[in-house]
Order: C-alpha cells, then sequence, then structure tokens
C-alpha cells in the first residue's frame, strides 16, 4: 500500500489555506507608516504658516500688561530711599556688601517707625522688616536694604564715641513681668536689655522697654557642655542636630517678639564651640541682618570668626558683672570693666536682672560721665 497520495491529501488543504491568507493579508495591507509621515508633514506646515501669517510673539502664551510704576509709586519706603541718599551705619567694608544700610533715628521714646512714615506692630516692629512664619513673624531685611540692626538699635551721640566707652547688657528680663519693668524704670535708657523668649508678658514688657528708649535684644538658648543636666530651656540648639531642625527652633525662638537689633547666647559653650552647628545659625543671622553678641563665656567661640565670615555685626563682652550677685563684688566687676575701657577704648559687660543687680548697675551708670567714660548702647560697640 502507498503512503504517497495520504501525504498529498494532508498536506493540500494546509498549503491552500496558507496562500489564502497572504492573499488575504496583501489585499488589506493598511500603509500606517506613509499616513504617520503625511500627519507629521501636515502638522509642521501648519506651524510654520502660523508663524509666517501671524503676528504673536508670545506664541499664543497668555499674558497681561501691568503698570510697573504704580506698585513703585505706592511704596512709601521704596520713594524715601530712592530720593535720600543712604548713610552708612555699619562699617562699609563688612555689612551689608553693598553698604546700602540706612540710618533710622530712633529718639527716646519712639521708635523707628514714626521716622519711615510705617506703623509698627505692638513690639514696635516694621512691616518692611517683618516676615510671616507657620511660627509667627521673624525679622528680615528690607528691599531697600534697612537692616533690623539699623532700624532698632539705640543711636549714640557722637560726643560720646571720643573716649572710653562701656556697653552694658541685662539679660533675662521678661520672665519676670514685674521685675522686668521695675528694671526698665531704674536703669539709664543707654543700657540694652535682653529679653528671654518664654515669658508670658513678652509683648507689653518689650513695649514698654522700647518706649523707653532702651533697645533690645533676643536671648537664644545654645547647648552647653553639661546639658541636660544644664538646661537653658525649651527650643535649645543642640549640636549632631541637622541645620534644619535647629533653624526651626531658630525661627520659633525668633517670632517670640520683634523689635529686637540683635541675639545674645544664653549659654552654649559645646554649641558655639562646633563652626558646624553654628555656621548655619550665623549666616541666617547675615541674611536677616541681625547683629551677634557673644557672653564671652567659652574662650573656645567660633562665633567672632563665622560672624565676621558672613557680616554680622559682632561684638563679645568680657565681663559677667554679677558673677557673684553682691553689692560689693558688682561694683569690683564695674571697676574692672572701667580699667578695660580705659585700657582699649571700649568694654562690654553682662548682668542679670537681679533686684540687686540692677539697683547696682543704675547707681554707677550715675557717677561714670564724672570718670570721662560714657555709657553707650552695646550695639554702638559692635562690629
Amino acid at each position: 500500500m502507498s503512503t504517497q497520495p495520504m501525504a498529498n491529501d494532508l498536506s493540500t488543504p494546509l498549503t491552500g489555506r496558507r496562500r489564502r491568507n497572504q492573499a488575504r493579508s496583501k489585499r488589506f495591507h493598511f500603509p500606517l507608516a506613509r499616513l504617520l509621515f503625511g500627519l507629521i508633514f501636515l502638522i509642521i506646515g501648519g506651524i510654520a504658516l502660523r508663524l509666517m501669517l501671524v503676528d504673536d510673539p508670545d506664541g499664543g502664551r497668555p499674558s497681561e500688561e501691568v503698570a510697573i510704576t504704580s506698585t513703585r509709586d505706592n511704596n512709601s519706603i521704596a520713594n524715601e530711599a530712592a530720593s535720600h541718599p543712604a548713610t552708612i551705619t555699619a562699617d562699609p567694608g563688612q555689612y551689608p556688601a553693598n553698604g546700602s544700610v540706612i540710618a533710622v533715628p530712633t529718639p527716646s521714646g519712639s521708635t523707628a517707625g514714626s521716622a519711615m512714615g510705617q506703623v509698627p506692630d505692638q513690639f514696635g516692629a516694621l512691616p518692611d522688616l517683618s516676615e510671616e512664619t507657620s511660627v509667627g513673624t521673624i525679622p528680615r531685611m528690607s528691599g531697600t536694604g534697612l537692616t533690623p540692626f539699623a532700624a532698632y538699635r539705640r543711636p549714640v551721640d557722637s560726643a560720646a564715641t571720643t573716649g572710653p566707652m562701656i556697653g552694658i547688657v541685662v539679660t533675662g528680663l521678661g520672665i519676670n513681668e514685674q521685675g522686668s519693668l521695675d528694671a526698665i524704670d531704674q536703669l539709664p535708657d543707654d543700657v540694652s536689655l535682653a529679653f528671654a523668649p518664654y515669658g508670658r508678658s513678652l509683648q507689653s514688657s518689650v513695649a514698654a522697654a522700647r518706649a523707653a528708649g532702651h533697645e533690645v535684644m533676643l536671648e537664644v538658648p545654645l547647648e552647653p557642655f553639661d546639658y541636660p543636666q544644664n538646661d537653658p530651656g525649651p527650643h535649645t540648639m543642640l549640636t549632631g542636630e541637622t541645620p534644619r531642625d535647629n533653624l526651626e527652633k531658630l525661627f520659633w525662638l525668633m517670632a517670640r517678639f520683634g523689635g529686637y537689633f540683635g541675639v545674645i547666647n544664653n549659654m552654649g559653650a559645646r554649641f558655639t564651640a562646633s563652626a558646624v552647628d553654628m555656621a548655619p545659625i550665623m549666616e541666617e543671622f547675615g541674611a536677616r541682618g541681625l547683629g551677634y553678641l557673644d557672653d564671652g563665656s567659652s574662650n573656645r567661640s567660633v562665633a567672632a570668626q563665622l560672624a565676621s565670615a558672613n557680616r554680622v555685626p559682632f561684638g563679645r563682652a568680657g565681663e559677667m558683672i554679677d558673677a557673684n550677685p553682691a553689692r560689693a563684688s558688682i561694683l569690683s566687676a564695674l571697676a574692672s570693666l572701667e580699667t578695660e575701657a580705659i585700657e582699649s577704648g571700649s568694654a562690654i559687660g553682662i548682668v542679670s536682672a537681679l533686684p540687686i543687680s540692677v539697683q547696682t548697675v543704675s547707681d554707677w551708670a550715675r557717677e561714670l560721665d564724672a570718670k570721662g567714660i560714657a555709657l553707650v548702647p552695646v550695639s554702638a560697640l559692635m562690629k
């Protein structure tokens, strides 16, 4: 029996079916590539034709005409800065980079706002020097170059700068309202006042201090070597934390009140010795136009170098006046401060807000002129 016919019979249907499928595919072949090429050609041609026939330099983008002069005309601060020459109040080689610091006179009993035609807030802070954040209002440099250091510092009589000068800062104010108000009333106007960021009556205490003619500072808590056994308070900036975390703490602290020309550290021997941790904080002070006063408690502090690098007005205290809070010891420390001022031209002392310290400093200041030494706001000694 032959198998050849059977093989032909089996293969014949399959071959015929394959040929019919090939013929059908050729009959219904769709020229997709050609159609896509033609569509792209039409799009490019349409764009080219629109560019030649339509005069639209904005390419169809939405636009609106705004009279840019109206904003400038309504900004009294910008007009004043443009029409009056600026007065340099800080070292033009250091701060700010363009030398455009405007000196705002702040007579005793008034605020910088009255001199600038602005309405200050309850602390005496100016709108142009204020930035709203999620934690409150914090100071900033204005668009005209005006800084909080220049606007909120107390002016000093030029005659007082010709001889030895002493600056005194009273710290720890604001926590005890009545004690703070008593200190404000007793102390000479040229004594600078530093407020802690934790008092419940900061609004009234700071307002009273500025109304009396005092310049004010903000105390910022920094990590000491024996932290947390020795704790400066909530929101203390710590070594080893990320710059973001420490800056968030700083913003909270800066928002407690306004109208201050600079900050002073509360403790912080460990923190001020760490350039890695201190650098972002000092950079922020420079960007916002604030001064920084080192309390002089740590010889390892790198604040002076960082302040210079960031053009931050800087000073360093040389004497903790009431380390021993007794009248005789305080007077002895003040005598040492006088000697330093006579020998080097100036000296800065820090004293706490204890009643005995406030009373002793007030009595001592009355006799200072007779010694040929001028009591000046501490900002006058910050370079």
